[in-house]
């Protein structure tokens, strides 16, 4: 009798180890590295994985193909998307893809898109940052409904690591936490629209109101002139 697992109720951390052994092979083959998938399939199989048939674990990779596709993200060239993927094993590829840790070179690529932007800022935040991210010093601006810029989410995720949890504007703890880190945002001092930089000169984490302060209050110009003096790394521009 065949006792291997059938390809049914995987568990949130068999789809989260089939995810990030996903994204790792994808970093890889994103950088020119060689892997080969049958080895991958077969430690997986003797690891996180263990019980799953070989076919199980080449369908899922499928799956999270399917997945990225729809997500307008890149996928593995020799993982074909699967034609059929239940929608309660899509809901969950989502959610591991959001809290994995493996860092593919799509991460790091500058968007115009705010959701995709935090969630890639989101993601680099969790790892420990050894230099300066290098920013954007012209931002390109792109036209939908309404003009947005693109902008770097390395440095995103630098200056809210570097505010260690507290509003660089006020001083002031951030108001709450989201998804486990303290909620900060991000504010442009010379602002983008105004040909401002997306470089760590330029870039503080702000509290909501503090942020809300730089653009609409009547001291506006006042209170972003002091962040100038608040903040040792910007420089006005």
């Amino acid at each position: 009798m065949d006792t291997k697992k059938s390809n049914s109720d995987w568990s949130d951390a068999e789809i989260q180890a089939a995810v990030d052994a996903y994204l790792n092979m994808l970093s890889r083959e994103q950088a020119g590295q060689k892997f080969v998938k049958t080895e991958e399939n077969r430690i997986l199989r003797e690891g996180p994985l263990a019980g799953r048939t070989k076919g199980s674990v080449e369908f899922r990779m499928q799956n999270i193909s399917t997945v990225l596709v729809e997500l307008s993200r890149n996928r593995i060239e020799g993982y074909k998307p699967a034609k059929n993927v239940g929608a309660n094993v899509a809901r969950s590829i989502r959610r591991a893809l959001d809290a994995s840790s493996i860092l593919t070179p799509e991460d790091f690529v500058p968007t115009a898109d705010e959701a995709t932007l935090e969630k890639r800022a989101a993601k680099l935040e969790r790892q420990p940052f050894l230099y300066v991210p290098k920013g954007i010093k012209n931002p390109i601006q792109t036209e939908s409904n309404r003009k947005s810029y693109f902008r770097d989410p390395e440095l995103r995720a630098w200056v809210r690591q570097q505010a260690e949890g507290k509003c660089e504007g006020c001083g002031n703890p951030a108001p709450f936490e989201k998804d486990g880190h303290p909620f900060l945002e991000v504010h442009h001092v010379k602002h983008l629209s105004q040909d401002g930089s997306d470089l760590p000169s330029n870039v503080v984490a702000l509290c909501p109101n503090c942020h809300q302060r730089c653009h609409h209050s009547s001291d506006r110009v006042e209170f972003t002139a002091s962040l100038y003096k608040k903040v040792a790394r910007l420089e006005e521009e």
